[in-house]
């Protein structure tokens, strides 16, 4: 079995690296593993380090359509981490946006499809629903993105769905919640409050803290896109919804409590433009398929918050690049 993953030096790629190559996922026993990343400033081989040796390594662009074909020639699986995915950023400069999350994933696709590749994951986000003021977005929901940022990945999962459809190409889509875990690059709002904190300084809350994200922890996140690659159909959607609806108020006071520290480090900012106020997510699609979160958000703060007291030499020199 060959798998490739596309962006996989990046946080949630790199999890799913690391997970194959521990033996995390029985399907995979043994595989030989590709990975794929332009590291750009979120790509980090050393989030691949505990599993280094284990794996291929291949330095390039999804856009790069002549090495994609020859890269994805051969492997069996072929799961597409690669995006771009901070909304700030796509607010500041949306073009990266369109060009790493649109015209890459159809450059991946196509290859896939050239080289009669098996099975095919596009991960994506629950942002592509927009937002939503009560109950939870089914995969059947319409797509109503509101940021440049989650439009390009909504044009990525139509692209996908129209392969699979027109050329039968042998590709699922799986949307998930906000993610959290160690090697998150400390741009994302869970690493951000926390070095922050770690560095005695303070944590941004944007506007008045009331909107809700549902969080996933990473490990909860692959599993699920594993299932997928296992088991999902073709031209298929499956939402991956986390264990805890929060709003950010809510989550500054959980990242407080775990620091010891009070509401005086708080510092209000002003509100993100298009900011959605909640995102929430209907996962009874793949839980019909034996999907339970494992990994509760007490568990995984803690554990969070734990790894990067002790890994000061991982995320330092990244915010000290920023």
């Amino acid at each position: 079995m060959r798998v490739l993953v596309t962006g996989g030096a990046g946080f949630i790629g790199s999890h799913y690296v690391r997970t194959v190559l521990t033996g995390g996922y029985p399907s995979l026993e043994g595989a030989k593993v590709t990975v794929l990343d332009a590291l750009t400033y979120a790509g980090n081989l050393a989030n691949l380090e505990p599993v280094q040796g284990g794996f291929e390594f291949v330095h390039g662009d999804v856009c790069d359509a002549a090495l994609v074909a020859e890269v994805v020639a051969g492997h069996d699986l072929v799961v597409n981490f690669a995006a771009e995915s901070h909304v700030d950023r796509s607010i500041d400069g949306p073009s990266a946006f369109v060009r790493t999350n649109v015209l890459g994933t159809q450059t991946v696709l196509q290859a896939c499809r050239d080289a009669g590749v098996g099975r095919v994951v596009q991960v994506s986000t629950d942002e592509v629903y927009g937002t939503v003021e009560e109950g939870s977005w089914n995969e059947d929901a319409p797509l109503q993105p509101r940021s440049p940022y989650s439009a390009a990945k909504a044009g990525g999962d139509l692209l996908a769905r129209a392969y699979a459809v027109t050329y039968g190409l042998p590709v699922s889509i799986t949307r998930c919640g906000n993610n959290y875990g160690p090697y998150q690059y400390p741009e994302k709002a869970i690493p951000l409050f926390v070095t922050n904190l770690l560095e005695s300084g303070k944590i941004p809350l944007y506007g008045d803290g009331l909107n809700v994200r549902d969080w996933v922890h990473v490990d909860d996140h692959c599993r699920g896109i594993q299932l997928v690659a296992e088991r999902g159909e073709p031209g298929e959607v499956y939402n991956i919804a986390g264990t805890a609806e929060l709003t950010n108020l809510e989550l500054v006071q959980r990242i407080l409590d775990e620091l010891g520290a009070d509401w005086s480090v708080v510092e209000r900012v002003p509100d993100r433009k298009g900011h959605d106020r909640r995102y929430s997510l209907d996962d009874s699609r793949l839980r019909a398929m034996g999907y339970a979160p494992a990994t509760s958000f007490e568990e995984g703060i803690t554990e969070t918050v734990r790894w990067y007291a002790d890994n000061p030499s991982w995320w330092k020199p990244l915010k000290g690049a920023r």
